[in-house]
């Protein structure tokens, strides 16, 4: 359902032990880019209305999460502000095309896959704090179906660029490119590392 050749590494929740605080913050900051990509498709893509309409609730659900997660820092006492990012994103960037229509089904297949990572790891994070975050647990658990209906949002928005033949195709290639990345790892603790 979600795409994924490969399973979070272990050593991510190594990375969540030594800093959570830094995890939540980059979360909060992954929100905001989530709503910022679905605003730059709206801007890009402009004349597809069913891709608009889907962008517009996106872009609402996304800056919903990032106001949620800012109101569970402060009570924990973790101060929102700048975080070096992590090299996740940056590194699935380069793989888009730079023609069209490659470069919609690219940007729109790289948008599905981190929403489907992120569905993948909000699941982990909730079981893995469980005990000792209740409410952190929840909230992550609350976060599943949402990733999860964003992942396939933007699968199906890619096909009306281009065949369905290609566009799995070219899921696959993406899917093995973002499986790479997710093994070769990040040394900071985000929550894409």
């Amino acid at each position: 359902m979600l795409s994924l050749q490969c399973k979070t590494p272990p050593r991510w929740l190594a990375q969540v032990d030594s800093d959570l605080p830094a995890v939540l913050i980059d979360h909060a900051h992954c929100e905001k880019k989530a709503a910022s990509t679905a605003m730059n498709f709206l801007f890009s893509y402009g004349k597809h209305v069913d891709l608009c309409r889907e962008m517009a609730k996106i872009v609402c659900e996304e800056m919903e999460h990032f106001q949620q997660v800012l109101d569970l820092l402060e009570p924990r006492g973790i101060p929102f502000g700048p975080i070096k990012p992590g090299c996740y994103g940056k590194e699935l960037q380069k793989l888009v095309r730079d023609r069209e229509p490659g470069r919609a089904v690219d940007r729109l297949l790289i948008a599905g896959l981190i929403e489907a990572r992120s569905c993948e790891r909000f699941s982990i994070l909730s079981e893995h704090i469980a005990t000792r975050d209740s409410e952190l647990a929840e909230f992550y658990r609350s976060l599943f179906e949402s990733e999860a209906r964003h992942h396939s949002t933007y699968v199906r928005l890619a096909h009306k660029f281009d065949s369905e033949a290609n566009v799995e195709v070219r899921l696959q290639e993406l899917s093995a490119e973002e499986s790479r990345i997710m093994t070769q790892g990040d040394p900071l603790p985000r929550m894409h590392s």
